[in-house]
């Protein structure tokens, strides 16, 4: 791996794919060149109000080419990435501010008719203290991805301008202080505690894990890559961004998943590649109007889930004629990739299972009591290797928890490996269900929902739903006295979580089913 850090990677590419097509968004075109450069100015601006090597630098905001160049150049100024998920609320969006004390941030205007700006001064509308942010006391600069900003924030126009001090040599001396084994991000992820811990990731890790991504999903030069996955996800960034670096393919980033959307750029920009969720591609072979669109470019499909049925391979096979669908397994404290599945494996096998480890990495599943368990049985994955992280950003205790002395990181997930070393998750310690694509975690949802003062005791689930794959149903114990109803306490939860969180379902019960040591046993929930 001859970049030794993601810096070098953009430069890298910079120069071997100088006149490529580097980005497409709307009319803007802009090549591997003008990125390089692109990327070189808004490195400097950071290096111009003062981001320092390893200072926490984050991004809230869609797949666009300004989040490419802001993370990029962040980066390369020697920052580590913390990307905020879109869906977030102020409030959700502000704790992991507070918690990563992220110095500088990147924000959207106005997203999904959203202002993220103004979420966030809710959030922290009570707190006190230097910054553009009373509430967030280490977050020094704000700045809006747009042409105008409120008067404490600044554009990405005048940030730029910022760095026109900074000169290239002073650019390449710090990237020279970054090394293999420096940060390159922290991927906040919600765990069973229903607190989002941060995935400490190094820029070698990152580098060799898409290197074999790139490898293993036989991803080329010229390459047309519409990356739908998002940004602040693994799977956008570093499957998508880092990916598309190392093989001098085009990105297309779009910023919202509509089906309709997505065929038409498919057709107009001649798109060869589009990873995704199981979802993704079922709407795409369902519309109606498919057939009125040339998606004859379409030969490369990544997907990933529990469950992904034979059906969608075989039809993306045969209707699509897609030379190369595969399925891999990932998770963000190992690196967003653990196993996947190779080029020529049988539909069965990439149906069912989510392939073999990747080069660099082992993987095992074992009993609770933490005996190796055979081909066939069902218990916890295990992984090590290259990919696993070092721990989570300052959390040593939840780190304990789940990486062992040895190396071996668990997974919270449950799964069987085959004989030939496929592995297919069957269900998740961690109780997590997928919604639509993203991660949704009950005892978060189950955090957020005890706040409502009717709400005595909550348990959530994931349950089967035709469009999303999973969506959360709710038990709700309510207090004495209370009224409220299902409709209140969804209209209340859109309110108060990012939509994928918001339970489609409420039932009220008078108490939930509890064991012996007061945990709730949600297979019987499972079982009603």
């Amino acid at each position: 791996m001859e970049w030794g850090s993601i810096p070098g990677l953009v430069r890298s590419a910079a120069t071997r794919f100088a006149e490529r097509e580097a980005v497409v968004e709307g009319r803007t075109r802009i090549s591997y060149g003008e990125l390089g450069a692109r990327v070189e100015r808004a490195a400097a601006a950071c290096m111009a109000v003062g981001v320092r090597l390893g200072d926490r630098v984050a991004i809230w905001a869609p797949n666009t080419l300004d989040w490419i160049v802001s993370a990029l150049g962040a980066v390369s100024a020697g920052a580590v990435l913390v990307p905020l998920n879109t869906r977030f609320k102020g409030t959700e969006a502000a704790d992991v501010l507070e918690r990563s004390r992220a110095r500088l941030l990147f924000v959207t205007g106005t997203f999904l008719g959203t202002s993220y700006v103004a979420s966030l001064r809710r959030a922290r509308a009570s707190g006190t203290g230097p910054g553009p942010l009373p509430g967030l006391p280490h977050l020094e600069q704000v700045v809006v991805l747009s042409d105008d900003a409120p008067a404490e924030f600044r554009t990405w126009k005048d940030f730029l301008a910022s760095g026109d001090g900074v000169d290239e040599a002073q650019v390449r001396a710090r990237e020279a202080e970054i090394s293999p084994s420096s940060p390159s991000d922290i991927i906040f992820t919600s765990g069973t505690t229903g607190r989002p811990k941060g995935a400490v990731i190094t820029h070698a890790q990152t580098l060799r894990g898409y290197e074999i991504w790139s490898d293993l999903a036989g991803l080329r030069q010229g390459d047309r890559y519409l990356i739908v996955n998002p940004f602040f996800h693994t799977f956008g960034y570093k499957a998508g961004v880092i990916a598309c670096l190392m093989r001098g393919a085009t990105m297309i980033p779009q910023p919202v998943f509509n089906v309709d959307t997505v065929l038409a750029n498919i057709a107009s920009e001649r798109i060869s590649v589009l990873p995704g969720p199981p979802t993704l591609h079922q709407s795409l072979l369902d519309h109606p109007s498919r057939e009125t669109y040339d998606l004859s470019a379409l030969r490369l499909v990544v997907t990933g889930a529990a469950v992904v049925p034979l059906r969608l391979v075989e039809r993306l096979r045969s209707e699509l004629r897609i030379e190369t669908v595969l399925t891999a397994y990932g998770l963000s404290e190992a690196s967003g990739i653990v196993t996947m599945c190779r080029r020529g494996d049988a539909a069965p096998v990439i149906a069912s299972t989510s392939g073999r480890a990747i080069p660099g990495t082992e993987v095992r599943v074992v009993s609770a009591s933490g005996d190796v368990l055979d081909p066939g049985d069902p218990g916890e994955v295990l992984v090590r290797g290259f990919n696993v992280m070092g721990g989570y950003f300052e959390d040593p205790e939840a780190t304990a928890t789940v990486l062992a002395p040895d190396g071996w990181l668990r997974t919270g997930d449950v799964g069987v490996l085959d004989p030939a070393g496929n592995l297919r998750i069957t269900d998740r310690i961690k109780d997590m269900f997928i919604v639509g694509g993203f991660n949704a975690y009950p005892a978060e949802i189950e955090q957020l929902l005890g706040l409502h003062p009717d709400v005595a005791d909550v348990a959530v689930i994931g349950v089967p739903d035709g469009r999303l794959g999973e969506v959360g149903k709710a038990y709700v114990v309510r207090r004495p006295g209370a009224t409220l109803t299902a409709d209140d306490l969804m209209a209340w939860s859109r309110r108060e979580m990012a939509n994928y969180k918001v339970p489609r379902a409420v039932e009220f019960v008078g108490e939930l089913p509890r064991n012996a040591s007061g945990k709730v046993v949600k297979g019987e929930l499972r079982g009603r």
